[in-house]
């Protein structure tokens, strides 16, 4: 089975922003990203999105909008962080965090293993029901990561080893039983 892991292209945050699950939009001019996507996936692709909006449009200009809604697909849920700028949190508050993001859950938030655990049902559930056609995701950078760690047995805490870049196509062939 062809995956094609597509993150979102940049979004209006600053850098430095802690933005996970927050619903914040695209910088402007992304079609030209877009169209460039769009040659790198096939059209007879079954397509799955997250539900944040810098995703949904881009599945929205793939697909035709024809893809499926997935909240398992959303970015780290980073709790009292969401949009604070990653040097304003304390080091009282970050430090644990830092030390064991696999294990260690940000205040009102989730871990890295929350994260990991939630995708790796998604693909259970719904890729092992998908038929032969390719599979297109448009997620996040944590979502991404936590694929190739499990497909390549990867341990969680060298997530971050795996570099994906904002509008990255990153293809994927799994077998048919996945064995996840």
């Amino acid at each position: 089975m062809e995956i094609y892991l597509v993150r979102h292209t940049e979004t209006i945050c600053e850098k430095g922003i802690c933005y996970g699950q927050s619903d914040v939009g695209l910088l402007e001019n992304y079609t030209t990203q877009f169209e460039s996507i769009k040659k790198q996936i096939p059209v007879n692709a079954t397509f799955y999105s997250s539900p944040l909006l810098r995703c949904t449009v881009l599945a929205d200009y793939l697909s035709g909008s024809n893809y499926k809604i997935d909240s398992r697909l959303m970015e780290m849920h980073f709790g009292d962080w969401e949009l604070k700028k990653w040097d304003a949190i304390s080091p009282e508050e970050i430090n644990p965090w830092m030390n064991d993001f696999v294990n260690v859950s940000v205040p009102n938030g989730e871990s890295f293993t929350v994260l990991f655990d939630r995708v790796i049902d998604f693909m259970k559930t719904e890729l092992q029901a998908n038929s032969t056609k390719p599979v297109v995701l448009v997620t996040h950078a944590g979502v991404i990561r936590s694929i190739l760690c499990k497909i390549s047995n990867l341990p969680l805490i060298d997530a971050f080893t795996n570099k994906v870049d904002f509008g990255e196509v990153i293809k994927i062939k799994l077998q048919k039983t996945l064995t996840i």
